[in-house]
């Protein structure tokens, strides 16, 4: 299964690198394949995540700032919803996969 988190590379983006590489780090360390996609480089790109974005997760005003993570085309959240997600040791039910075997999630 892989994870595609939709990640700005951007230096006006500088306040965000954290979060991103918060992200990877977890993908990585728990060897999920993923892929970074830079949406500034594709207006295509960009078209296709945010049509995947639930509407309520839409901001009114503004756009969406990174990392926004999916997998596949299904949406699973933004940073906030990550950290909350480790917070709970809900992690891998987040991203849409199974929990692996040292994770909490696959304790009954």
């Amino acid at each position: 299964c892989e994870v595609d988190g939709h990640l700005c590379v951007l230096a006006s983006c500088l306040f965000l690198v954290p979060q991103q590489q918060d992200v990877v780090r977890f993908l990585e360390a728990n060897k999920i394949n993923f892929e970074e996609v830079d949406i500034t480089m594709s207006r295509e790109q960009s078209q296709s995540m945010y049509k995947n974005i639930p509407p309520e997760k839409k901001p009114v005003e503004g756009n969406l700032l990174p990392p926004q993570i999916f997998n596949g085309n299904q949406y699973c959240g933004d940073h906030e919803n990550f950290f909350e997600s480790k917070e709970s040791n809900t992690d891998f039910s987040f991203l849409g996969l199974k929990p692996q075997l040292a994770s909490k999630e696959a304790e009954p």
